[in-house]
């Protein structure tokens, strides 16, 4: 996703996808935690129209040092019953997004 993104907390910034039915494909970030190679946090919210009642969620990345390497944790937090749909399309999207992460790190793509 384009975007403007600084590992400097308080950072504000857009993350921006192709437009989809029900969404301008914007969303509006804030970075809320940066401890340099264990963990990044950031706000993960709905943007224009749908920001009042819309998505409002923090993405938490963990890396724990293994034996073997690194263990890369990631957590989508906040979810409300409501917001099923949401969930379900970030579930989607994730999986998506590590199945292309682990072919990069792997040197396949």
């Amino acid at each position: 996703m384009k975007n403007d993104f600084q590992a400097v907390e308080g950072h504000r910034l857009n993350l921006r996808a192709t437009p989809m039915p029900h969404g301008n494909g914007v969303t509006d970030c804030e970075v809320l935690v940066v401890e340099r190679n264990a963990r990044l946090s950031y706000s993960w919210n709905a943007s224009g129209e749908e920001a009042a009642k819309g998505l409002k969620t923090v993405v938490t990345w963990t890396l724990t040092p293994t034996k073997g390497g690194t263990h890369v944790r990631m957590e989508q937090s906040g979810f409300r019953p409501e917001e099923e749909a949401n969930y379900q399309g970030a579930t989607f999207g994730w999986q998506r997004f590590f199945g292309g992460l682990e072919k990069v790190v792997a040197g396949l793509d």
